[in-house]
């Protein structure tokens, strides 16, 4: 289903250092399961919610890149994501979403809720869960 009159603004979080104007797109390795090339780009219109998941990508990255969060704009249409909407839970909660076309870097931002060494650690514990062969399937 297309969302692509969702208001924004929209944010993804990543390891990666972009810079405004730079475009980031699907094909690349999911930041849970590295093993698989991811068929969309993610995002959200919840900035803690890009920050978790850039505090995940540098948890798995090993911790030696900063996780970073980038306001983006769709360049395309996009739908909810599946990995937790209705495939997984009801509606979407967490307001995010996937496209197949790019994402477009607007601003960084700076300023979203860290998580806490125990929060980190909880989720090194569900990551472990997730990565693991009894783990949770990605919807790609």
């Amino acid at each position: 289903m297309s969302r692509s009159a969702e208001p924004g603004p929209f944010f993804h979080g990543t390891i990666a250092d972009l810079t405004v104007g730079d475009l980031l797109t699907a094909g690349r390795p999911s930041n849970y399961r590295p093993e698989i090339v991811m068929n969309h780009i993610y995002f959200t219109s919840r900035v803690n919610g890009a920050g978790l998941a850039a505090e995940i990508a540098a948890e798995l990255g090993g911790g030696a890149a900063a996780p970073r969060v980038y306001e983006v704009e769709p360049t395309g249409e996009f739908e909810d994501d599946p990995n937790v909407t209705d495939k997984k839970f009801s509606g979407n909660p967490t307001r995010s979403y996937r496209s197949t076309a790019p994402l477009r870097v607007v601003a960084e931002v700076t300023e979203w809720e860290r998580l806490t060494p125990d929060q980190l650690q909880m989720w090194r514990e569900r990551l472990s869960v997730l990565l693991s062969d009894d783990g949770a399937e990605i919807i790609n």
